[in-house]
């Protein structure tokens, strides 16, 4: 079926195609059905020879009509398959064509065989054409030029979209880019710049086809490769109508495909790089997950003493009461709170690994003054072994919607960075202080100081970078992550200009405590 439905879209496309041909043969300005075989090469792999070989014949058979001796056109038809081939085979060695139109470097290294590997072609074919009669001896120059960009634009312009529509993670790209608005908008810019281009400008040659980039830049900008896709596609369907529509002379068709090549070109390469930034931002958004997880590892353990602890007490009391041959009530009680007690350890850490996996947060009520006491609890210790006069104010009582594991972890990174700030200054002026206050507009301000050098206004334009660190042994990416978490909260975070260390997290509040 797949075989039967390959063949007559190759000859349906021939046959739509066959425009402007140069004396009657298969040599015109526009020849997109081997970009189909090509692809059909790549996906089905050496079995799809022959297939491909009896599309070009029967292809040849049915629009041509053979109106020259048979054995003439079916050498000339073998020499064009046997050009496709191998062309299908350079494209294959090349790369594997699982990269192929992946990234830049994936493009230049399959737009090269198609510029080089059609050109040997033309060559090759025309030259058999003229050896055999069927071209006049004027024509040979002629026929290489058009039949050379027939074939390099119809390649350039629909093998990726062919490839595609032929590969299910192309299938979901385009299909999540055609049904939106803004595909509509680029479509309709397309065809207000080919009215500009055939229309206002179609007396003065090219002076107004620059129009003609500002669809295909929109679209492969915003959607990357899939818009470059369907722009270029939509732009060269455009193009050869209007030349066929309204006998435009004032240019020839080849330079209108020439034209088509470049405009697609473009759109590619600004589609492979948004990809690549996309893709790019998705890792590092993943690595920033990665990293966060591991800085959730303190909390985790402190979030999992609790319920541990608790569980090893009930374990005592179930063994102790079973030794007293005791049960009903009491004993029932015991076994119950060790369930619950392994349920709340495991939904501790079903929360690190949703954030480990997906940045997932699971919001709740927590009271603030808990959460500050969590977070300074780890540090207090540290402060005596360090000479550091660590001081906590008094928190006012107040609820957050928030995720617990997550603002611990923006504390407690806070709370290092400004333990690590005063290790350089003298014992007697160590001083750490965190304390909350509340602002305006339902929100809270909890203020990490200490007593260190302090950020200068260039430092503190990079302390939110990625990969920054004032550390030897820093990754950059504390401050990256806490801000990310406070923004997911409907906070923010920020550091501020001065002689000491100051910085500052402002969150919503949640007057009534959830269940």
């Amino acid at each position: 079926m797949i075989t039967l439905g390959f063949v007559g879209l190759y000859v349906a496309l021939d046959a739509a195609s066959f425009i402007h041909p140069l004396h009657g043969l298969n040599i015109t300005p526009w020849n997109p059905a081997p970009a189909l075989g090509l692809v059909f090469l790549l996906r089905r792999g050496p079995g799809a020879r022959p297939v491909l070989v009896a599309a070009v014949l029967l292809s040849e058979y049915l629009v041509r009509g053979v109106p020259f001796p048979w054995w003439d056109s079916l050498l000339s038809a073998l020499i064009l398959a046997a050009g496709y081939l191998l062309l299908g085979e350079a494209f294959a060695r090349r790369m594997p064509p699982s990269t192929l139109l992946d990234d830049r470097a994936a493009l230049l290294g399959w737009m090269l065989p198609v510029v080089f590997g059609t050109l040997l072609n033309s060559l090759v074919y025309v030259s058999s054409l003229h050896l055999l009669g069927l071209l006049p001896p004027g024509g040979w120059l002629a026929g290489v030029r058009q039949f050379w960009v027939g074939d390099a634009v119809g390649i350039t312009v629909a093998m990726p979209l062919f490839w595609w529509l032929s590969g299910e993670r192309g299938r979901l790209a385009l299909r999540a880019a055609l049904p939106c608005w803004e595909t509509l908008g680029y479509s309709l810019l397309g065809l207000l710049a080919l009215w500009a281009a055939f229309g206002l400008g179609g007396d003065g040659g090219f002076k107004l086809f620059y129009f003609l980039f500002l669809p295909i830049v929109w679209a492969s900008a915003r959607q990357g490769m899939a818009g470059a896709i369907v722009s270029a596609t939509l732009l060269q369907i455009g193009v050869i109508a209007a030349v066929q529509l309204l006998d435009f002379s004032a240019v020839t068709v080849a330079e209108l495909q020439m034209l088509a090549v470049v405009m697609a070109l473009i759109g590619f390469f600004i589609g492979g790089v948004v990809d690549e930034q996309r893709r790019t931002s998705d890792e590092l958004r993943q690595t920033l997950r990665l990293a966060a997880a591991g800085e959730m590892a303190g909390a985790l353990a402190h979030e999992l003493n609790q319920p541990l602890t608790a569980m090893g007490a009930y374990a005592s009391a179930y063994d102790a009461l079973q030794a007293r041959g005791e049960g009903g009530a009491r004993l029932d009680a015991a076994i119950n709170g060790m369930r619950a007690e392994a349920r709340r350890a495991g939904e501790v850490v079903r929360r690190l690994r949703d954030f480990f996996r997906t940045g997932a947060t699971q919001l709740e009520a927590v009271p603030l003054a808990e959460l500050v006491a969590a977070a300074a609890a780890h540090y207090q210790a540290k402060a005596r072994q360090a000479g550091v006069r660590f001081c906590v104010a008094e928190v006012p009582e107040l609820m957050l919607l928030a995720d617990r594991l997550q603002l611990e972890v923006v504390l407690r990174n806070l709370l290092s960075n400004a333990f690590d700030a005063v290790a350089a200054t003298d014992a007697g002026a160590r001083q750490v202080s965190i304390r909350a206050e509340r602002l305006p507009g339902e929100r809270v301000s909890i203020c990490v100081e200490d007593s260190g050098s302090g950020l200068g206004r260039q430092d503190l334009e990079r302390a939110f970078e990625s990969f920054h660190s004032s550390k030897s042994s820093g990754l950059g990416l504390g401050l990256v992550i806490s801000r990310a978490i406070a923004e997911t909260h409907g906070g923010s975070l920020w550091g501020e200009v001065a002689d000491y260390g100051v910085f500052k997290l402002v969150l919503p509040i949640q007057e009534t405590p959830r269940p």
